[in-house]
């Protein structure tokens, strides 16, 4: 019997994929204490495992903090991770004092979770809500402008509350030890390696299981008229006038629809609905995914997994970054169109391409296929009871990261040399030109060069 201290940011996209490996391990005579939030004690309590309510942690807010988490701002999380960590410090010690759990099963944006555990040097296996982002696969996800600029103006604040925490005896490595993945730590992924971009860069400490849900229910499309899901998650779903446009797009369709728009919509807004149109706050998302025929998706990793385990096809209408990326992935596969036009007549004439295109029916179907041939959540209790493990591979992330270093070289050699020889050539007033462009020409120069140092690197390791 192994004793196993979880920890998890109060969000629910990162606390579900969690439950049913809780609930398997607690089944199997483990000791688990889970340390989370109120909201989500009855759902802890459920899975067998001992709920510690972590509320008066959690920091007051002022209206700009509050407003930027709404936002899903990159830095105010970190910063608000961060002070959590401090404000728990005495609490967690004398937890780890107490308890002495044998292994850590802590979300991958959990600082406490991370940072505790490498304090009182436990074992962590890390659990990734989303795909596991390392050099390469991190390439899926495109900041736009104003979030570049927002991570950078704000790291000197990430910085700053960073080093708080060495008063506390934290190894503090720095922000990206913390959010990036990497080839040494235990990892859980609720994928499947097929789904996962680059999955060939990451070690044996990682574990595809697939995705972690609490029924194992099948799809069921045995119905006669198609059924139209439509979800925007639980964060950024307070958005009345999508929902209003979609009850437009299909309120005379032949189709029937259900729409869970969260608790901060007043479904009593939308006046008396037609009769194949059904809106509720929150619904069995899985039970309805098994019926579904379309599912319009703010493309949040849970939403899509349940989608595609149950076979269903996907309009894709992302809202983040980190949503884009997986979005992404669903287009790759062909499971999945984007929602280009948010008007009722685009949405609609997006659904009926889903329903008239066999071929997502058929991606979708074969990636249910390859999520049910996953070690699934017994593997994944399997992974953390037997943690700490090994990897037996080739590091390729490690690898090219030292060919990066060659490759940055080689390309500012030969640019130095190329500029001596247009200097005899041409006026030296106009060397800046060539300065300037080959400035502007090395990054994506240099991202062939690794793509191709990447391809010859996984070729290497399959061999």
């Amino acid at each position: 019997m192994k004793k196993v201290a979880v920890f998890c940011i109060p969000a629910h996209g990162h606390t579900n994929p969690m439950l049913p490996i809780v609930r398997e391990l607690a089944g199997r005579g483990d000791e688990v204490r889970f340390y989370s939030f109120s909201e989500f004690q009855e759902k802890i309590e459920r899975t067998g495992a001992t709920f510690v309510c972590c509320d008066e942690y959690l920091p007051e807010l002022s209206a700009k903090e509050e407003a930027n988490l709404k936002k899903v701002s990159t830095t105010e999380m970190t910063i608000q991770d961060i002070r959590i960590t401090a404000a728990m410090d005495e609490f967690l010690h004398n937890e780890f004092i107490s308890f002495k759990p044998d292994v850590i099963y802590t979300d991958s944006v959990c600082f406490w979770g991370k940072l505790n555990a490498w304090k009182y040097d436990v074992p962590m296996v890390v659990s990734t809500s989303t795909f596991a982002f390392n050099q390469m696969s991190s390439t899926y996800i495109k900041n736009t402008p104003g979030e570049m600029a927002g991570l950078i103006f704000g790291l000197p604040r990430v910085s700053r509350e960073l080093n708080k925490l060495k008063a506390y005896g934290y190894k503090v490595k720095g922000l990206f030890s913390l959010i990036q993945s990497d080839n040494q730590t235990d990892s859980v992924v609720y994928t499947s390696k097929k789904f996962q971009p680059y999955a060939e860069s990451f070690s044996d400490h990682y574990s595809f299981v697939g995705p972690s849900l609490l029924n194992d229910i099948e799809p069921d499309k045995g119905h006669i008229r198609p059924l139209v899901y439509i979800s925007l998650g639980t964060v950024i779903n307070d958005r009345p006038d999508f929902y209003g446009k979609c009850i437009e797009a299909f309120k005379d369709e032949n189709i029937d629809v259900i729409i869970s728009c969260g608790r901060s919509v007043d479904v009593s807004g939308f006046g008396k609905l037609p009769e194949n149109i059904k809106v509720e706050p929150y619904v069995d998302q899985l039970d309805v995914l098994s019926k579904a025929d379309v599912f319009i998706t703010h493309c949040g990793m849970n939403s899509v997994s349940e989608s595609l385990y149950m076979a269903t096809p996907m309009v894709l209408y992302a809202q983040t970054n980190e949503q884009e990326a997986v979005a992404r992935r669903v287009r790759e596969i062909g499971a999945g169109i984007d929602l280009k036009d948010d008007s009722a007549a685009g949405i609609k004439n997006t659904v009926r391409e889903i329903l008239n295109t066999a071929s997502y029916k058929d991606s979708a179907r074969d990636c249910s296929d390859d999520f049910r041939n996953c070690p699934g959540v017994k593997g994944a209790a399997d992974f953390i009871e037997n943690a700490p493990h090994s990897s037996n591979g080739v590091d390729i992330i490690k690898n090219l990261s030292k060919a990066n270093v060659g490759l940055q070289v080689g390309y500012s050699i030969v640019a130095i040399l190329l500029a001596n020889i247009l200097f005899h050539i041409i006026s030296i007033k106009y060397l800046w030109i060539y300065i300037v462009l080959a400035i502007v020409l090395s990054m994506p120069i240099n991202k062939l060069l690794q793509k191709a140092v990447y391809k010859h690197l996984v070729k290497t390791r399959l061999k």
